[in-house]
């Protein structure tokens, strides 16, 4: 049984950090893309940033040069450096991962999601 597990959320003031960290746990053969994803109240989940197996990151706009994603592959764990936080970055924020737990395929996964407030 394939699980992802967040932690780092919490409450900072606007301006401050915070890292938020997702391990994968269970039997996993490979894991390819590794994400983000936000989700406010009424609006859907919606992507914060990408990285693929090698390293390469994509971000959606907002997040551009306050945001670093990042990924150990050796211990199965992305990771999201959370600089310059503004209030408008308040939501529940979740790990999602393409992880191949049996050979020759591959499963989308969710964690349970962390809340992220940002007061101003």
């Amino acid at each position: 049984q394939v699980q992802l597990v967040e932690s780092g959320g919490g409450l900072v003031q606007a301006g401050g950090s915070l890292r938020l960290s997702c391990a994968a746990s269970g039997t996993i053969f490979s894991i390819n893309n590794m994400a983000w994803y936000l989700k406010v109240p009424g609006k859907q989940r919606e992507l914060v940033a990408r990285i693929s197996r090698g390293g390469s990151p994509v971000y959606t706009d907002f997040v551009k040069g306050r945001f670093t994603i990042s990924r150990d592959n050796a211990k199965n764990t992305v990771y999201l450096q959370m600089n310059s936080l503004k209030p408008e970055d308040t939501a529940v924020y979740y790990c999602n991962a393409d992880i191949s737990a049996e050979i020759g395929r591959l499963s989308n996964y969710w964690g349970q999601g962390t809340q992220v407030t940002v007061s101003s």
